[in-house]
């Protein structure tokens, strides 16, 4: 019961989001890499076309949209593990592990990990477009671009978990 109120609140936003940063923020950096040293980015920007309209801001909105739904399946399959663990291996009642859950967790907590993993979203997706749009020259520059990528958005996640936590208690 106690481990689903540090699910909701601290590790299903924390983990997923470091979990789909690594897959599909290098993957967004790499991307936007690749685009912007073969000068695709550049010929967005001569068809008059803004490319931070036509491809960060959908980026940006599928963070927003991916990171909630990622860390409620983490959440789910979290609590999941705990009552096999507490009634299948302990021996804990059903009405015990879910009313006990029901009185350490509530709306509030469920709110904070949403809000974190949309903030989570939105920093992961920002960072990695960024990274991506200025890479350097070549291959090599593409590489460091998406290295660099998920170290900052790792960290950020991190140091912005732990003051939005220090915030809301």
């Amino acid at each position: 019961p106690a481990v689903a109120l540090s699910l909701i609140r601290e590790l299903g936003p924390v983990l997923a989001a470091l979990m789909v940063t690594g897959r599909a923020g290098s993957a967004l950096t790499a991307e936007l890499g690749i685009m912007r040293i073969s000068e695709q980015i550049d010929a967005l920007t001569v068809m008059a076309l803004n490319p931070m309209r036509y491809l960060v801001a959908p980026a940006i909105l599928a963070g927003v949209v991916t990171f909630p739904l990622m860390t409620a399946i983490f959440d789910v399959v979290g609590i999941f593990g705990g009552y096999l663990v507490g009634v299948e291996l302990l021996g804990l009642s059903e009405g015990t592990y879910f009313g006990e859950m029901q009185t350490f967790v509530d709306m509030t907590d469920i709110m904070l990990g949403v809000w974190k993993s949309v903030s989570f979203g939105v920093i992961v997706t920002w960072v990695c477009a960024y990274k991506g749009f200025r890479v350097g020259h070549g291959a090599e520059g593409v590489a460091r671009a998406t290295t660099q990528a998920v170290v900052l958005s790792s960290v950020l996640i991190l140091v912005w978990d732990y003051f939005f936590g220090s915030v809301w208690k």
